[in-house]
């Protein structure tokens, strides 16, 4: 499997009322925006680790965000002219491969040099508590770790694309 795959989130869900309140949230999104909430998931540097990442793009499908996915093995700076030329709300940084400390904190710093401190950088994978305060002082806007609710993470991200383009 190479992309998205809509609707397999939404079958599995076994909290309906949660869900549809999300998807209400992002139609309302779009009906005050014109347009989707929108999420690049990245995967950078030598973490060839694309399940997750693709099962949280798939989510985030369903419940009604815009989602792109970046090509393995990008560097930060690529996932940044992705994020601008796609024009996202907000980048999720996947990381299973101990590279977080350096690559998304890059990622960071390549959206200012673009211009474009408005795009949210959150992060999810196996990064270990101790390093969130690093990541956060960073730029990091929110990190989910493993065993976040799905639905956790997208009411989160909603809550800070909401926060930055009121």
């Amino acid at each position: 499997v190479t992309g998205v795959i809509a609707q397999s989130y939404h079958q599995s869900e076994k909290s309906a009322s949660e869900f549809d309140a999300i998807v209400a949230q992002t139609e309302q999104f779009l009906a005050d925006n014109g347009r989707r909430p929108r999420i690049l998931i990245a995967k950078m540097g030598q973490d060839g680790h694309d399940r997750g990442a693709k099962v949280i793009a798939s989510a985030y499908s369903d419940l009604g965000f815009d989602v792109d996915l970046s090509p393995m093995f990008s560097t930060p700076e690529e996932i940044a002219r992705l994020a601008v030329e796609n024009d996202v709300h907000v980048v999720g940084a996947s990381s299973l491969a101990a590279g977080h400390k350096t690559l998304i904190p890059e990622l960071v710093e390549a959206l200012k040099k673009w211009g474009r401190e408005d795009i949210c950088v959150v992060a999810g994978g196996v990064i270990p508590p101790q390093d969130y305060a690093f990541l956060q002082e960073r730029g990091v806007a929110a990190i989910y770790g493993p065993g976040t609710p799905m639905l956790d993470s997208v009411r989160g991200v909603l809550n800070l694309i909401s926060q930055h383009h009121d």
